[in-house]
């Protein structure tokens, strides 16, 4: 019960694939395989629905996803094992895509990506979100030419305050004002935690920061080539 659909469906996908022919044909996959009681094994009758309902989750999250479909021409529920999910293939494969379509590689800074994507893959999401945080301080560093004892909220104030190197002059106040708070806050909220204590993430509110990392990355390098 403690796992989250995308879990159940990695596990429900390296069963399926240690007993399905090459294939996918014959093989006794239907919506009812993960909530049979044989398949769920010897939970107490008072757990068995609400585990019941936890597996038709890792179903609905195959079929979803595209792993499992329907066989074709068939109208009595059969699915089979698709080609990605035959390339994902147990836990490990569906627990990295899940991973992959929570934070998107595409779309982050090249710098971020290339700190912090493995350790995020990895499910140290702590240690991840530390490294975005970490580049952006050395990038505000580096674009402001700023020294190795600034750090930090400091840091921030000094590149991005009213005689800070990266501030946009022509800026109205207020924007000035806001992206200045939103870089130190990033720092102050974000790095600083993550340097001195382990600080327990999942993998969603990691790649949120994360996103937002590379977003405050892409604009020192716009204020750096401005």
């Amino acid at each position: 019960m403690a796992l989250q659909p995308e879990e159940l469906a990695g596990l429900g996908l390296e069963l399926i694939t240690s007993i399905t022919p090459e294939d996918g044909i014959g093989s006794p996959l239907h919506p009812t395989s993960f909530t049979h009681l044989q398949t769920l094994g010897p939970f107490p009758a008072e757990r068995r629905k609400e585990v019941e309902f936890a597996m038709a989750e890792g179903w609905n999250w195959l079929v979803r996803e595209g792993l499992i479909a329907p066989n074709p021409g068939e109208t009595s529920g059969w699915h089979f094992v698709t080609r990605r999910g035959k390339q994902l293939h147990n836990r490990a494969g569906v627990l990295a895509y899940a991973s992959a379509v929570i934070l998107p590689r595409g779309m982050l800074h090249p710098t971020t990506v290339q700190c912090s994507w493995s350790a995020f893959m990895r499910g140290e999401y702590d240690t991840a979100v530390f490294q975005a945080f970490r580049e952006l301080e050395v990038a505000i560093r580096a674009a402001g030419g700023f020294s190795a004892d600034d750090i930090g909220v400091s840091l921030a104030q000094k590149a991005f305050g009213d005689k800070g190197p990266l501030t946009d002059q022509s800026a109205p106040a207020g924007e000035r004002v806001a992206l200045l708070n939103m870089m130190s806050g990033a720092l102050g909220s974000y790095k600083n935690p993550h340097s001195h204590r382990k600080v327990q993430l999942n993998a969603v509110d990691a790649s949120e920061m994360i996103v937002m990392a590379s977003h405050l990355m892409k604009i020192v390098d716009a204020r750096r080539t401005g």
